[in-house]
């Protein structure tokens, strides 16, 4: 890229490593003979930018009206960290780019010749369906240690045109992932280039930005997020909680919204916390925790929806979000129409990854008066003798609620309130 039309759009001058990346198809290049590239590491290490820059460059350089698949988690994921970031930077370089969102289709056009991106979203098993029957002249994932093998491999099954490469673009994950173990371990096999990225790879990433990502993250998320290594969860999940610091008081001043997050337990306890939205944050003000075994006697839906009303007292209550597990009790809840009822979302790992963030940033912030929450904070661990990201099932019903709370009602690291709504599927080609 000219360095003019850099300085235009406000880009610094690429890294030594993103340059790479950018040219590393090219036929004066000294990578030139691979087949793919892989390239991991730490967050906002400048990666996925240039990795769709080069990709969409690359595939004017050696094809002509041809069909290509960008591939994300989510098509949604793939438009926010790829697709509207890239537009206005081709456009600048002479590209003409033509959206068709019903269709998930991005179509480039430059000196009268038209490719082709198919948007595909593999997020589980059944994702490899959509991409069938495809012939295609290469294929970029983003966040391919996200997707099932199942979708990776039939999507690589699909370029059957000559010279059609692979790309892929990731964050860590645990060292027994299959991706780690069958490409990045055997780059060379495949005749894949590899490339490792941490923060300094990226020349727009202030000193005062990077620190900022280094003091947000704990433990294995540290070590993969900020060092940008496939790291083994041990140890307690969320290390930092011992720290009496990280615990308040509840505030004085009025909140401005209420919310609850319940897991729900017959033999299993059943633990409930009440949320209040205060200047920006999030505060777990009050709870009500249920075992049964230490009681000696089960509750009934019943009971537990009385204990629920207590909890909320008469604060205006604008959501409660359940364990997805809980038919009976959502359905309780329903019957009596107080409250308005979410099914959690429950990825496990992702949301433990944003409630660490959440309670590293300040956003979310739990009380002192939660001591079933702190108790299961202190002894809450990883369970070491599996081989993928698993939390030990025991101590874990605080927890669990907790995490619907900021992945359901707060979602993705937003700042703000988002009012949940029962989701619909993408639209996916």
């Amino acid at each position: 890229m000219p360095e003019m039309q850099v300085r235009k759009l406000g880009i610094r001058p690429f890294s030594a490593k993103q340059r790479i990346v950018l040219n590393w198809w090219h036929k004066n290049s000294r990578f030139s003979a691979r087949d793919a590239i892989i390239c991991d590491g730490a967050v906002r290490s400048g990666k996925t930018f240039c990795m769709v820059l080069s990709f969409v460059i690359w595939s004017f350089y050696e094809f002509k009206n041809s069909d290509f698949a960008l591939c994300g988690k989510t098509i949604r994921s793939l438009r926010r960290n790829m697709v509207t970031p890239a537009i206005p930077i081709l456009k600048s370089l002479g590209f003409e780019c033509e959206e068709k969102l019903s269709q998930n289709i991005l179509n480039v056009r430059r000196n009268g010749v038209v490719n082709r991106f198919y948007l595909f979203g593999g997020k589980d098993e059944s994702s490899a369906a959509l991409i069938q029957g495809m012939t295609l002249s290469g294929v970029l994932f983003d966040e391919v240690a996200l997707m099932p093998r199942s979708f990776v491999e039939q999507a690589m099954a699909r370029c059957s045109v000559a010279g059609s490469r692979f790309w892929f673009n990731c964050n860590p994950e645990h060292p027994e992932h299959w991706f780690y173990l069958e490409w990045i371990k055997k780059a060379d096999d495949k005749n894949a280039l590899y490339l490792h990225f941490t923060m300094d790879d990226n020349p727009s990433l202030s000193e005062k930005v990077k620190r900022r990502y280094e003091n947000l993250y704990t433990g294995v998320f540290y070590e993969r997020f900020v060092k940008g290594r496939w790291a083994a969860v041990y140890g307690a999940v969320y290390p930092f909680m011992i720290d009496e610091k990280m615990y308040c008081n509840v505030p004085c001043d009025e909140f401005s919204r209420y919310a609850i997050s319940c897991d729900y337990g017959t033999v299993n306890p059943s633990s409930f916390g009440l949320w209040g939205r205060h200047n920006g944050v999030w505060y777990r003000i009050d709870e009500y925790y249920f075992n049964s075994r230490t009681e000696g006697f089960q509750k009934t839906d019943e009971e537990h929806y009385k204990a629920l009303c207590a909890l909320a007292g008469d604060r205006n209550i604008e959501s409660v979000v359940v364990d997805p597990s809980a038919a009976s009790f959502i359905e309780t809840i329903r019957r009596h129409g107080k409250f308005r009822v979410i099914p959690a979302q429950n990825n496990v790992v992702n949301g433990i990854r944003k409630v660490s963030q959440m309670l590293k940033d300040g956003s979310v912030k739990i009380c002192k008066n939660c001591k079933a929450a702190k108790r299961e904070f202190a002894i809450y661990r990883w369970d070491n003798k599996k081989g993928d990201d698993s939390p030990l099932k025991e101590n874990d019903h605080a927890m669990d609620e907790i995490r619907y709370f900021v992945t359901t009602i707060i979602g993705g690291g937003s700042r703000t309130f988002a009012l949940a709504a029962e989701r619909q599927e993408e639209n996916r080609v």
